[in-house]
């Protein structure tokens, strides 16, 4: 009973304590008047224009939303594959994951211009570029835990007369499961930041979009309930996927 109650309070408590904290920093800053409202608004103005708006925010959410599963899903297809090659061929793993590294060095806002520019205003270009921001993660992640496989027991599958197949299905995938639902989380992060950032640069629709399209109107309240509606969106989508992860690694329960 008590380990259940530390771990309500860990997990649902302080986190709303912290989230209660900085509604009232906010507030406390606006009601000031050392920031000015068209700068700043209120939580209860940016509530207020929430709902105001909310038909239009959750008309572009769709768009963002289909941009950023349609690149994730590309994203752990992509790095799926090239962390089971890495894993298999060995000098493949070791002369591509600095490649793997440098591709990360390039911020995605001075990769998106170039991506419109070549594939087009269309949802092509927003899916290539979150794909291209979420597959290091799961890549790196897979081949982490395919190699912290225990090698005795390999030898022991082997001796069984297991071949790399049922190996790698049986032994190793559940294995790096748990890595890959860590880095999935760091990925899904990355996919609606880069369908948003994607957005900024050439779009007609989605979140992005209509977050420059409200700073060019002044419309600062309304722009940041989008901003916030992007936060909660991604929230919930981490909310969703360990959830997920619950039911598909049973036998990680005690760890979380």
């Amino acid at each position: 009973m008590r380990k259940k109650l530390l771990n309500i309070t860990y997990k649902i408590i302080i986190p709303a304590a912290f989230i209660g904290l900085f509604f009232l920093i906010w507030e406390i800053v606006c009601l000031s008047g050392k920031v000015p409202d068209l700068i700043l608004p209120t939580p209860k103005q940016t509530f207020n224009s929430f709902f105001e708006q909310s038909d239009m925010i959750m008309r572009h959410t769709r768009i963002t939303l289909l941009e950023a599963v349609a690149g994730l899903a590309c994203g752990v297809g992509v790095g799926f594959v090239l962390a089971v090659l890495m894993d298999t061929f060995k000098v493949f793993g070791y002369g591509f994951k600095p490649l793997l590294v440098i591709t990360q060095t390039v911020p995605t806002i001075v990769i998106a211009p170039l991506i419109s520019l070549w594939l087009g205003y269309d949802i092509k270009p927003k899916i290539l570029l979150v794909a291209l921001t979420t597959f290091f993660p799961i890549a790196i992640g897979l081949a982490d835990g395919y190699r912290q496989t225990d090698p005795d027991m390999i030898d022991l599958m082997r001796s069984m007369g297991a071949n790399k197949l049922k190996i790698f299905w049986f032994l190793k995938l559940p294995n790096a499961l748990p890595n890959f639902f860590s880095a999935l989380k760091i990925s899904t992060t990355y996919a609606i930041v880069g369908a948003v950032v994607s957005e900024w640069v050439g779009s007609l629709g989605g979140l992005g979009f209509y977050i420059l399209r409200l700073q060019r109107m002044y419309a600062y309240d309304a722009m940041f309930a989008t901003i916030m509606w992007v936060i909660v969106l991604s929230l919930l989508l981490l909310l969703a996927l360990e959830i997920v992860k619950r039911c598909v690694i049973r036998w990680n329960k005690k760890e979380n």
